[in-house]
């Protein structure tokens, strides 16, 4: 996940290392995963906590056309026990009247009951250091599998995300399986929802058993984004639903369809993928065209959101081929990013694959206008 912290404590705020610790409880019964992604089509969004500190709680989104939020993130320690990445965020901010975010999430339920409310654990950096030790232990897996029970029940979440970036190698992907297998025995379906985020790219999901993983999952969030960025050694989109003819390097072969068939080719039920839609785009100054060379990245670490785009200036254009929006000008040089015409094209997409429907990196980085991206996806989705 993009995870960029621009985080702005008040004076005296502490980040506190509060633990869910493990507690013993009745055995409960599993089911089988799967039936709460079968049926109506999904519009998801990941509300990260720090996005409260510049005025966004969670309460802030879209929320009419969202069918399911991912909290992010919660953090894990080397013996299992979660722990809140942002005390004061989470638990302790007002929010007219309501302390802390997760409050707040949960008081989103009184007005919109439907929406499911998830919540994320790891993340990009910090967030997932601790995945290769816990998971290779049986004891702290289980310790983990309990304290996240605990978490989802105080909170009143409907499940818990695993966002692992990302298992290295194969024995890694085997723990990753049995740690997904010991959150689903403490979290059993259908009652409780076990999803997790991977990445599009091949170099990573190579490392895992996807069929096993899905026989434990409802959902698996497919990062399709991030393809093209300052770390590929030209511009391109980031975000395409289909791969190029020729493409001009190999970050330009991955694509949404390219990630979604191999999920496919390895035993994934179609209905637990979620595609997964950016609302931020990525800047290459000095590029007018994909394929060219870039000095640099504009904005706030090489990004703008989507709602402050197009920037000034810019020109936007449509590659059609491969379904990618771009805009050339402006302090954004070159932008990749999404549009309603894109987010529709892939709602199509996701309902001819069959797939589970859409999540969105970020909730908070989408407009409230007749431009959301959000909007666009849900009534592409779910056509009157």
């Amino acid at each position: 996940m993009v995870s960029i912290q621009d985080r702005q404590k008040p004076e005296g705020a502490k980040h506190w290392w509060n633990r869910f610790k493990s507690k013993s409880q009745k055995p409960v019964l599993c089911d089988q995963p799967g039936a709460t992604s079968a049926s109506t089509p999904i519009n998801a969004v990941y509300y990260p906590n720090w996005r409260v500190y510049r005025q966004q709680p969670p309460s802030s989104m879209n929320l009419k056309y969202i069918t399911h939020i991912f909290y992010a993130f919660s953090w894990i320690r080397s013996k299992g026990d979660l722990f809140f990445s942002d005390e004061y965020a989470d638990n302790e901010i007002d929010l007219d009247g309501i302390t802390g975010c997760l409050r707040n999430l949960k008081s989103i339920k009184q007005q919109y009951p439907e929406i499911k409310t998830i919540l994320s654990v790891g993340g990009g950096g910090e967030g997932s250091k601790p995945f290769p030790s816990v998971a290779s232990s049986g004891i702290v897996r289980s310790m983990f599998a309990q304290s996240a029970r605990n978490m989802v029940d105080a909170y009143g979440l409907d499940g818990i995300d695993i966002d692992w970036e990302h298992p290295s190698d194969s024995r890694q992907g085997h723990h990753y399986v049995q740690l997904l297998a010991a959150i689903r025995k403490s979290l059993p379906a259908p009652k409780y929802l076990l999803s997790s985020a991977l990445p599009a790219g091949e170099w990573a999901l190579k490392n895992i058993d996807l069929g096993q993983a899905a026989d434990q999952l409802d959902l698996i969030n497919l990062m399709t984004y991030d393809f093209s960025g300052p770390w590929t050694d030209a511009c391109g989109h980031h975000a395409q639903l289909y791969s190029p003819k020729t493409p001009h390097n190999d970050a330009a072969k991955v694509s949404c369809h390219s990630a979604v068939t191999y999920l496919l080719s390895k035993g994934v039920p179609s209905r637990k993928i979620l595609l997964g839609v950016p609302t931020y785009g990525r800047s290459f100054l000095g590029a007018t065209k994909v394929g060219d060379r870039f000095t640099g990245g504009g904005g706030e670490e090489g990004t703008f959101e989507y709602k402050d785009l197009p920037r000034p200036g810019a020109t936007v254009q449509f590659d059609e081929a491969v379904g990618a929006v771009y805009s050339v000008g402006g302090d954004g040089g070159f932008m990749t990013y999404d549009d309603p015409r894109t987010v529709q094209r892939k709602a199509e997409f996701a309902k001819q694959q069959g797939l589970g429907g859409l999540f969105f990196w970020t909730g908070t980085g989408d407009t409230g206008d007749d431009r959301s991206l959000v909007e666009a996806g849900y009534r592409a989705l779910h056509p009157s």
